[in-house]
């Protein structure tokens, strides 16, 4: 396990920094193909995740506006409006 520096604090008030330190010390023995897998995987979560919340707010949007809802989360508003037409000011996320 890796050194702690003094007065080392964690990233989570509820882990100690001796588990922290092992967790960074998995992360770094990790191969890079597993941590992109992981990456993927929250990626995808998160997705999934704001999907949910547009159908939540959006019922009867079809797919194609959940789409653009989603887009709209991640793009910007003047990006949104010249590759889509989609004002999220006005037709919302």
């Amino acid at each position: 396990m890796g050194k702690l520096a003094p007065g080392y604090r964690t990233q989570s008030a509820d882990t100690s920094p001796e588990a922290e330190a092992l967790l960074i010390d998995e992360y770094r023995r990790m191969p890079s193909w597993v941590k992109v897998d992981r990456l993927s995987e929250i990626i995808r979560a998160a997705q999934e995740l704001a999907i949910a919340g547009i159908r939540r707010r959006h019922p009867t949007a079809t797919d194609d506006e959940i789409r653009l809802r989603l887009a709209a989360l991640r793009l910007d508003r003047d990006t949104m409006k010249a590759l889509f037409n989609w004002d999220p000011e006005i037709k919302g996320y």
